[in-house]
């Protein structure tokens, strides 16, 4: 069986020369989820970074206690003991991976790979934090990690300067 390009300029929503509203809604879908989950990515950098009680050792509201307080009921402990071999610098690296997940989307720059950042961020989480949460559907952490899937695979096709690149690459390719 042979695979050829699509040439035709037909699809079933396709008005005479411009797209109907559905075309319209299918190619800016995923730019929803985009915003949401940059920033909201961003605040929850931010708001690690610039609480004083969550980047210490131990204390209320601590990284330290909440990992301490996870341990015993997460997927894998080994994870938490990982964590809890430096709390601080683990606080600080999820608070800096957080915003860069949330810029590198909102921007739509490598937006694949920082969903995938979003979605390791957000399985690893699952799997500690969350991961007691019952039913399982009360944990935020796992719904995150399946809004990241659809643009790990997708990608920021509209707005993004990924896309304003890839224009450039194409029309220098022409040249």
């Amino acid at each position: 069986m042979t695979h050829g390009v699509r040439t035709e300029m037909h699809s079933a929503h396709y008005n005479g020369g411009r797209a109907d509203w559905r075309d319209t809604a299918t190619r800016y879908a995923l730019l929803p989820l985009r915003v949401f989950l940059g920033v909201t990515f961003i605040y929850a950098g931010l708001d690690k970074l610039t609480d004083s009680a969550f980047m210490q050792e131990a204390g209320a509201g601590s990284i330290g206690d909440t990992m301490r307080a996870v341990r015993d009921s997460s997927a894998i402990p080994a994870l938490v003991d990982l964590a809890l071999e430096n709390p601080v610098a683990f606080g600080y690296a999820i608070a800096g991976g957080e915003l860069a997940v949330g810029i590198g989307t909102l921007l739509g720059l490598l937006s694949r790979l920082a969903a995938l950042g979003g979605a390791l961020i957000s399985l690893s989480l699952w799997l500690t934090v969350s991961w007691a949460s019952d039913p399982y559907y009360y944990g935020n952490d796992l719904a995150y990690l399946m809004a990241w899937l659809p643009l790990v695979l997708a990608g920021a096709p509209l707005l993004s300067l990924d896309a304003t690149l890839r224009s450039r690459r194409r029309r220098r390719a022409y040249r």
